[in-house]
């Protein structure tokens, strides 16, 4: 049975820290984080999508929090072929033509960045979600597969924004190419696909809870991600989270629903659905225990 984690995509959403979530005094990001990790024991780091960070920043985050906590991160806009603000990038790439040569340094700097956590063991997974715009096909594996022979010896995920992926005529073929690429499939929770988790990776299954707004393809970040989960709808995901868990060494279950406190809401009410399921799951520590600058 795997062992299974709850946590939220992000534990900076100005709307979050405005909800009260956090206890009062916890104004910074040390004592946020810290408070974060004795409430859940998986977090995404989206940041690292809009900016590189520095090893200094993550050596941090791995220093404020308990072992055994995992943090899964997204790749880099640039990484997965999303439109990258010349801005987003270190100064001195600014001017580089967008082609595989900048990708290739682009990975090295993330990798480099993202080394204390692999070598904390805080590393959950790199998420690398591919926009809607990258359809199925030879030229969009190949891209796929570039970047995982970047990533060799990383833990990789994959979430398709275009639902074609998961079209039952493509299915079998996106299922059969992640395996070989050692790539764990990003299950997804969203109004238009609440497919069945396909496990391509023995070690982990990544579930993302984006929400159901009936604004998912038009509407501002807030307006697609806006959403407070029902326990029924929830409820929904047990008998395939069950069989993930049959099947998979780790897995990660990600709340991405906005806005305010909506996303531990509802990745607590899923930790007391698993509870009277009878699905064990990884409970955080219970106390901050963490000593770091």
């Amino acid at each position: 049975m795997a062992d299974i984690l709850i946590g939220t995509c992000g534990w900076t959403d100005p709307n979050l820290l405005r909800s009260g979530w956090y206890p009062p005094g916890h104004s910074d990001p040390e004592k946020r984080l810290r408070h974060y990790a004795t409430r859940f024991p998986l977090v995404e780091a989206d940041s690292p999508y809009y900016a590189l960070p520095s090893p200094r920043t993550t050596t941090h985050w791995a220093e404020r929090t308990p072992p055994g906590f995992r943090f899964d991160v997204k790749a880099f806009s640039l990484l997965t072929g999303h439109p990258t603000r010349p801005a987003a990038l270190p100064p001195d790439l600014r001017a580089h033509p967008r082609n595989e040569a900048l990708r290739t340094e682009v990975w090295t700097r993330y990798a480099e960045a993202l080394t204390p956590l692999l070598h904390s063991g805080r590393l959950g997974t790199l998420l690398f979600q591919y926009p809607a715009s990258l359809h199925p096909g030879p030229e969009a594996e190949a891209f796929i597969r570039t970047a995982r022979e970047r990533a060799h010896g990383w833990p990789f995920a994959v979430e398709f924004r275009d639902p074609a992926w998961w079209h039952p005529a493509h299915a079998p073929r996106t299922t059969a190419f992640l395996k070989d690429l050692d790539a764990t499939a990003v299950a997804t929770d969203t109004p238009e696909t609440r497919h069945p988790v396909p496990v391509t990776t023995p070690r982990l299954t990544v579930i993302r809870f984006h929400g159901r707004s009936p604004h998912w393809r038009t509407g501002t970040k807030e307006e697609r991600f806006r959403h407070t989960y029902t326990e029924q709808e929830l409820e929904e995901w047990l008998p395939r989270i069950h069989t993930s868990a049959a099947t998979a060494t780790e897995l990660h279950l990600l709340f991405n629903n906005c806005c305010g406190d909506a996303a531990p809401k509802a990745a607590e009410t899923m930790r007391q659905l698993l509870t009277r399921s009878g699905l064990p799951h990884q409970r955080a520590a219970t106390k901050e225990t963490p000593t770091g600058p």
